[in-house]
């Protein structure tokens, strides 16, 4: 059964986010996960996409925080993606896991300064640019299934963020990494990379094959952006 046929929503979305709801519904995902069975992912035109995430603050006890976070990877990985947000499960909690080990073309890695990043989970995260450098690249979203669009965004930033223990944690990242933790983030704060994007660029998947190359100099003169 989908989330939407469950649950009575008003103008704003669900009935009620409140913490009982969050923990009765993180449970269910956690149970669904565990029978063998991938919750969908959240597409645009879904409130919770448009909202401020809650800060976690005790609406998880320890084991369903552990349980949800496991969850969530397994949903990124299935995808498959490279982060996955609270929010686009539904849940507006500020929480997120990344991951990107995935193989890449020697060439687009160095032009996308993309290097390998483990497995990460971030909670109540925050970052801020560091210095003046900025990278424009494609991106996709999970949630915004079938498209790929160029987004400019600083390409270094420094961060903050709880761990699953609750430790805070500060650090820096710079190319690929940076643009991973920047997009996650930003579905926290009811942002979509749409929102960023620069629109011309906008391309279907299968028309993407055209424009994959390292750079984006390309995709600039064809499609006039």
């Amino acid at each position: 059964m989908s989330y939407e046929s469950k649950t009575d929503f008003n103008d704003a979305g669900p009935a009620t986010y409140s913490p009982a709801w969050i923990r009765s519904e993180v449970t269910r995902l956690v149970d669904l996960v565990g029978s063998g069975e991938m919750p969908p992912i959240v597409q645009l035109g879904h409130p919770v996409l448009r909202m401020r995430a809650k800060e976690l603050d005790g609406q998880l006890g320890p084991e369903l925080l552990r349980g949800f976070l496991g969850t969530m990877r397994m949903v990124m990985l299935d995808a498959p993606g490279v982060g996955l947000a609270a929010p686009q499960l539904g849940i507006p909690l500020r929480i997120a896991v990344l991951q990107d080990l995935y193989e890449t073309n020697p060439e687009i890695a160095h032009a996308r300064e993309r290097e390998p990043l483990d497995h990460l989970e971030i909670i109540n995260p925050h970052y801020k640019p560091v210095g003046d450098r900025t990278a424009a690249f494609y991106e996709g979203c999970l949630s915004f299934n079938g498209y790929q669009g160029v987004v400019e965004r600083p390409a270094d930033i420094s961060t903050s963020f709880l761990d699953a223990d609750g430790v805070p944690r500060r650090r820096n990242f710079s190319g690929w990494q940076a643009r991973i933790f920047q997009h996650e983030t930003d579905h926290l704060d009811g942002t979509v990379y749409i929102d960023k994007a620069l629109t011309r660029s906008l391309c279907a998947n299968h028309e993407f094959p055209r424009w994959a190359n390292p750079g984006i100099d390309q995709a600039r003169v064809g499609l006039g952006f």
